[in-house]
């Protein structure tokens, strides 16, 4: 009797019990990457659908209208600008807006985010030759030539209104305001160009430094944003390149204008402290509006 009973409590502990046995670790780990993956789709598609509908904001509703194209055009007359604009999907950071020997066919006005234009060398050294924000026109490079001369790319995710140049001119017939702001933008392109030359001959390396930045605060301030706090959309490499300059030191430049407790600073975001310090005595302020 004694080794029945025994065989009897060997067979209930082997046998498999009716209680509900713990959920697997993998069924969990699916249940988990289903569920990230679901919600990546549904941010995904929200992103996409927020973005469609900024493609088709016309002038009358962008915020940036006072200091673009339309500021020149009168409120009646802004319909004919708006029906010649082209708005395409958003440029990812990387992309290129055009490159140099395209065709030139338009000029482009950026609605979002930053652009960087270039130039390479018969070596394959790449000049940065100028860094553009919401509401500033680029492309005009091609005009003359009837192809661009430089290369245009993306810092940062950005979105342009693209402008036909051939129906601009026809429309500038029309609107003699809109011919003279799009030659007050050609004038100041080539200003521009001109005062960096004299920047990158004459002035320090820390003078360099500090005019890109309050160029920079002069820009954003244009916009109706902080002219103190901001975010730099370009690399320190690029603004190197921008300045003539090494990496290391532009580096070392941002780390003595906050020692001198001019900046602070803090990986791309710029808080401009003591503003009178950073101008300098010697400085140019056309330096601000232009570069």
């Amino acid at each position: 009797h004694l080794s029945i009973r025994r065989q009897r409590q060997m067979c209930i502990r082997d046998s498999p019990t009716t209680a509900a046995s713990p959920v697997q670790p993998d069924y969990l780990t699916f249940i988990l990457l289903f569920s990230l993956y679901t919600l990546r789709v549904t941010l995904y598609a929200a992103i996409n659908r927020s973005l469609t509908v900024s493609h088709h904001v016309s002038c009358n509703d962008c915020s940036l209208s006072p200091i673009c194209l339309p500021l020149a055009v009168a409120p009646a007359q802004l319909d004919q600008l708006d029906r010649i604009i082209h708005r395409g999907r958003p440029l990812k950071r990387g992309e290129h807006l055009f490159r140099a020997t395209d065709g030139f066919d338009s000029v482009y006005a950026v609605r979002s985010g930053a652009l960087k234009t270039y130039v390479v060398s018969d070596d394959g050294e790449e000049q940065v030759t100028g860094f553009y924000l919401p509401g500033e026109v680029l492309g005009m490079d091609g005009i003359s030539t009837a192809h661009h001369v430089s290369n245009a790319k993306a810092l940062e995710t950005a979105t342009v209104c693209e402008i036909p140049f051939s129906q601009l001119e026809t429309l500038s017939q029309q609107i003699p305001s809109l011919q003279h702001h799009f030659f007050r933008l050609m004038s100041n392109e080539i200003r521009a160009d001109r005062e960096l030359h004299m920047l990158l001959g004459k002035k320090s390396a820390d003078d360099r430094v500090a005019s890109l930045l309050l160029s920079l605060s002069a820009r954003h301030q244009r916009r109706g944003l902080s002219d103190h706090r901001f975010r730099l959309p370009m690399s320190r490499y690029d603004i190197a390149n921008y300045l003539g300059m090494a990496v290391e030191t532009v580096s070392r430049i941002f780390t003595r204008f906050q020692q001198q407790q001019w900046l602070r600073v803090t990986g791309r975001d710029i808080e401009i402290l003591d503003r009178a310090r950073l101008c300098g005595q010697n400085h140019d302020p056309a330096l601000e509006l232009t570069l």
